[in-house]
């Protein structure tokens, strides 16, 4: 993902990426969203939601993002602290992410036979991708 697109979720989203500032060997948020710009939207409306329940939740354990990343052509995204209701908004995020393309945010598809990509036909074409 692009510097401005992550700037623009670490620093809207303060609660959820504090891990960003901690060490490799306690989170893996200072390597930044290991994804393409196009899931972009996807990931700004799920931090949203959890960002909100942070902020609910003062009194109980807040919700860290560890690492958010593509991994076989879908979105994976990784915390500590949650629970069903995020589990869900996360899943609900990971199954958008199977039919967004990557790279433009343009409806996609699953592609590809040994590395997998979501990709809109354009993008597929430029990334000769099938």
């Amino acid at each position: 993902m692009n510097k401005k697109n992550t700037e623009y979720l670490f620093t809207t989203y303060p609660i959820l990426y504090r891990g960003k500032d901690m060490s490799i060997e306690q989170n893996l948020m200072p390597f930044g969203f290991e994804c393409g710009d196009g899931w972009f939207e996807i990931i700004k409306e799920l931090s949203e939601k959890i960002e909100g329940r942070n902020q609910h939740a003062a009194a109980a354990q807040p919700t860290i993002a560890v690492q958010v990343k593509e991994k076989f052509g879908t979105l994976r995204f990784y915390e500590a602290g949650g629970n069903e209701e995020i589990y869900g908004w996360i899943e609900e995020a990971e199954r958008k992410s199977s039919e967004t393309c990557e790279l433009c945010g343009k409806k996609g598809k699953l592609r590809g036979t040994v590395w997998f990509k979501t990709l809109c036909d354009e993008c597929s074409e430029k990334e000769n991708c099938r």
